[in-house]
C-alpha cells in the first residue's frame, strides 16, 4: 500500500512504524510525507493501537532529514511549501494521544532529529548521532527544532547545538536529555519494544489523558496546569477501564482494559 513507509503490527496493541528509504538514509520526501500523514491518520482511529514505535530502515539512519537532493530542483515557493509540509505532518505525529516510542537506529539530521523531538519517548543506539545542521546550510530549522529542543535541553544548549551546526553523539544526547536511553545497537528494538509493551497493558484511555495533560499543561503556570490535569482527569472517571482496573485490583489478577 505504502512505498515509503511501513506499519507492521509487533505486539498486541503496539505497531511498528518504519521510515523505509533506506538507500537514501530514509530522508523526508514529499512522497514519505505524504505516505506518513496517511499513516498518522490510520493510527489515530484505530483504538485498537495503543502505542507506535517509530524507526528507520536500515542500520545507518534514523532520518536524514530533508530530502536535499529533491529540495535543489525547487523554487522558493515550493521550498516554503515543503517546510510547511515537514512542520505541519511532525506536528500531527506529536498531536497524537497515543504514545510514540522512537528507536533511534543511526543518524538523525535536520528534520530526523525534530522528527525525535515531536516523539514521547526516545531510545537511542550508542552508534546514533544528533544534529540541527541548517546554519551550516544558510537556514534554520523550521520543523520545530529552535522551539522542541530548547524546551527540552535547555536554551543554552539548544543555541549550542543550533548556532554551531555540530552534530552530537548518543552520550551527549544523553547527558543533554535529549533522549531518555542509550543502548547497544543490537538492543535498541528490544528495548524500544519492551517500553512499549509496557505502556500498552496499562489503561489506553488514561495513558492518552496522561499524554495530553502532560503536554497541555508544560509551561503553564501551576493553577492553569492544573485545572488541565483535573480536566484530564474526569474524562476518565466515568469509563469502563477505570472500573476494570478497581476490580482487578482487588481480586489480585492483570486488568483486561478495553478503551472504553
Amino acid at each position: 500500500m505504502f512505498q515509503t513507509v511501513k506499519l507492521e503490527k509487533i505486539a498486541p496493541h503496539v505497531m511498528k512504524l518504519t521510515l523505509d528509504r533506506e538507500r537514501q538514509a530514509n530522508a523526508l520526501s514529499l512522497q514519505l510525507l505524504s505516505e506518513l500523514k496517511e499513516v498518522l491518520a490510520m493510527i489515530k482511529k484505530d483504538d485498537t493501537i495503543r502505542v507506535v514505535l517509530l524507526t528507520g530502515s536500515g542500520e545507518k539512519a534514523f532520518c536524514a532529514g530533508a530530502d536535499l537532493k529533491e529540495r535543489l530542483h525547487m523554487n522558493e515557493e515550493q521550498v516554503k511549501g515543503t517546510v510547511a509540509k515537514i512542520r505541519s505532518v511532525i506536528h500531527e505525529l506529536e498531536l497524537i494521544r497515543k504514545p510514540i516510542v522512537a528507536a533511534i537506529n543511526g543518524v538523525a539530521l535536520g528534520g530526523g532529529t525534530e522528527l525525535c523531538l515531536a516523539c514521547d519517548i526516545r531510545v537511542a543506539s550508542e552508534e546514533a548521532l544528533f544534529s540541527l545542521p541548517e546554519t551550516s546550510l544558510a537556514i534554520i530549522p523550521g520543523a520545530g527544532g529552535t522551539q522542541r529542543l530548547s524546551r527540552l535541553v535547555g536554551i543554552g544548549r539548544a543555541k549550542d547545538m543550533i548556532l554551531t551546526a555540530r552534530k552530537i553523539t548518543a552520550q551527549e544526547a544523553y547527558e543533554y536529555k535529549l533522549i531518555e536511553y542509550i543502548v547497544p545497537h543490537d538492543e535498541l528494538e528490544k528495548t524500544a519494544l519492551s517500553i512499549c509493551e509496557r505502556i500498552a497493558k496499562n489503561g489506553p484511555l488514561a495513558i492518552q489523558q496522561a499524554k495530553y495533560a502532560i503536554q497541555e499543561g508544560y509551561g503553564k503556570h501551576m493553577d492553569d496546569a492544573l485545572q488541565v490535569e483535573a480536566h484530564a482527569y474526569e474524562a476518565i472517571i466515568y469509563t469502563n477501564d477505570r472500573r476494570e482496573g478497581l476490580r482487578a485490583f482487588e481480586e489480585k489478577r492483570k486488568p483486561a482494559y478495553k478503551g472504553e
